[in-house]
C-alpha cells in the first residue's frame, strides 16, 4: 500500500498557510517524513491518506503500520498461462513477490490443468491461480501490481477492451469476484515475454509434469 501526505506550511511572521501534497510513497517512508514535518514546527494539519483515500494523523499511522507489519505487503505479482493445443492442457505459473515486516520474499508456484480451450483461457486462469496463492498468503485490502504479457487478458481485466468469448468472461466473472472479495486495489502493467521469463518457465514446467512451490527469502 502506498501513502500520501497532506499538511500545511506555516510562513513565518504570517497567518497565511500554503497546502503541500507528497507523492506515493511507502509507509515506512511516510511515517519518517511526518516525523520530520512535525519536529521541524512548520507543518500542521499533517495526515496520511492512502490509495482508498481513508486519512490518518501521525499517531494513528504508526499504530497501523504496526499492526500490518507481519502481514504481506507491497505485492507483485507476475503471471503466465501455457497451453497444449493437442492434449487441451494448461500450465500455470506464478512469481509473487512481497514484504512481511522488514523482509523481501518470493513465492514461485506452478499447476498442470486439463480442460482448456485456447491460451488466453490459460492465462486467465493462471491469474485467477496467482488470486488463490494471495489468498493463502491472507492478502486482504491491499493494492497490487499484476505483471503479464498477455495484452488480451490484462486490458480485459482493466476494462479497456470488451470480452465477447463466453468461456473467457465466465473467468473474468471469477476473477472480479475474488479481487472484490479479497478487497485488492489492482494495478495491470502488460511486460514483454521476456521480462516475464520466470513465470513462463514455471508454467511450461508445469506442463511438464514438475510441480513446484518454493518461498524464497531475498536477502
Amino acid at each position: 500500500m502506498k501513502y500520501r501526505l497532506d499538511w500545511n506550511y506555516k510562513l513565518k511572521g504570517s497567518e497565511e498557510k500554503i497546502q503541500f501534497s507528497s507523492d506515493w510513497v511507502s509507509g515506512e517512508i511516510a511515517i519518517q517524513v511526518g516525523e520530520e514535518l512535525e519536529k521541524s514546527g512548520k507543518a500542521s494539519d499533517l495526515y496520511f491518506y492512502d490509495e482508498k483515500g481513508t486519512s490518518w494523523i501521525l499517531k494513528e499511522m504508526k499504530k497501523l503500520l504496526t499492526e500490518i507489519e507481519e502481514d504481506p505487503h507491497e505485492i507483485t505479482v507476475y503471471f503466465d498461462g501455457g497451453f497444449q493445443k493437442e492434449t487441451n492442457q494448461a500450465g500455470f505459473g506464478s512469481v509473487i513477490f512481497f514484504k512481511q515486516g522488514k523482509k523481501k520474499y518470493r513465492i514461485r508456484a506452478n499447476e498442470r490443468f486439463d480442460e482448456m480451450e485456447t491460451n488466453n483461457e490459460a492465462e486467465y486462469a493462471a491469474f485467477y491461480y496467482s488470486l488463490n496463492i494471495l489468498e493463502d498468503l491472507g492478502v486482504h485490502h491491499l493494492s497490487c501490481e499484476f505483471k503479464g504479457d498477455s495484452q488480451v487478458v490484462l486490458n480485459q481485466l482493466a476494462g479497456e477492451w470488451p470480452c465477447y468469448e463466453e468461456a473467457l468472461n465466465r473467468w473474468l466473472d471469477r476473477i472480479e469476484e475474488k479481487i472484490k472479495a479479497l478487497g485488492i486495489e489492482p494495478t495491470y502493467t502488460a511486460i514483454s515475454r521476456k521480462e516475464n521469463k520466470e513465470a513462463d518457465k514455471l508454467a511450461t514446467q508445469a506442463l511438464e509434469g514438475k510441480e513446484i512451490f518454493a518461498k524464497t527469502l531475498i536477502l
